[in-house]
């Protein structure tokens, strides 16, 4: 049975900030929940203190890079969880999010929420996400 997702939106108001309240997913095989992915690079090591753009678009890179290696892509994902350390600073980039969710022609059930810091210090953004396939 081919992937078959619906997005679900009661209201008209997420769906123009680029997510959907929900979305039933039937017919899919593979699930891959990601643990939380943050600005690192190869080694481990955090990378772009205070920058939140930069942090943004590696940490988004890393996801790509766990998905690939799945077999997946952006497009897959179906929930994505944002924490962050600055909320009002995140918006100011929240572009670099949608640009990239938005060429992929994605739009998962998505919740932002501020923290008061995350597991390694100086880092900004954390995604976590779920896909299928």
């Amino acid at each position: 049975m081919a992937l078959e997702r619906t997005a679900v939106n009661p209201w008209p108001w997420s769906v123009e900030l680029g997510y959907n309240q929900g979305e039933i997913v039937t017919g899919h095989t593979r699930t891959l929940y990601c643990a939380g992915q943050t600005a690192m690079d190869g080694d481990g090591k955090p990378q772009h203190d205070g920058d939140m753009a930069a942090q943004l678009a590696l940490t988004l890179d890393n996801l790509e890079a766990v998905l690939a290696k799945a077999g997946m892509s952006l497009a897959n994902l179906v929930r994505l969880n944002v924490y962050t350390t600055d909320v009002d600073l995140l918006f100011q980039h929240y572009g670099v999010l949608a640009a990239r969710l938005g060429a992929a022609g994605a739009a998962p059930s998505t919740t932002m929420l501020g923290v008061t810091r995350l597991a390694i210090p100086n880092l900004l953004v954390e995604l976590e996400a779920t896909a299928v396939a």
